[in-house]
């Protein structure tokens, strides 16, 4: 049970977030707040070494540190930093830059696909309506948000495997 749970609580709670973040365009309190408080009881229940522990509340305290940074030149919002913090409590400094880096990856496929669809409903309302339609209406209240929560879950679930929760026993 406890091995099932070291595996899944994390990928799934960033999925949720990530699903949050595409259907809304934000990543709830309670969502990151538990994701960063589920880690504690977790650490405990599967032995984490004190060394370690130490090291993951390193990797979520640099994190905090780099999102808060990051929100604060507009970068990307409260929410995306508060995530990503909390996901370095799991990850600990030895895969925290491996996070780092898939979620960067994503991140960019991301947007490759946003500018996608940017140029094609611009495409769209240049040839596809009237200046006078209601479509044309409704294209112009259109701003195009990057929900970065899915990048955050993709760098996740692909480091995930090689983590300290997939080989504690």
């Amino acid at each position: 049970m406890l091995d099932s749970l070291s595996h899944y609580l994390l990928p799934t709670l960033m999925i949720a977030a990530a699903m949050t973040d595409v259907t809304t365009f934000r990543i709830p309190n309670w969502l990151t707040v538990a994701i960063a408080a589920l880690f504690f009881p977790m650490a405990y229940l599967t032995g984490m070494p004190l060394v370690e522990f130490g090291w993951h509340l390193a990797a979520g305290a640099i994190l905090f540190a780099i999102g808060f940074a990051c929100f604060s030149f507009g970068l990307f919002g409260g929410g995306d930093a508060k995530l990503m913090a909390a996901a370095g409590l799991w990850f600990g400094t030895s895969q925290t830059l491996p996070f780092l880096l898939m979620t960067v990856v994503a991140g960019g496929a991301l947007a490759v696909i946003v500018m996608g669809w940017s140029v094609f409903m611009g495409f769209w309302h240049h040839y596809g309506t009237g200046p006078d339609s209601k479509m044309d209406k409704q294209l112009k209240k259109v701003k195009l948000k990057m929900p970065y929560g899915l990048a955050f879950a993709v760098g996740a679930l692909l480091v995930f495997p090689q983590t300290w929760w997939m080989n504690f026993s």
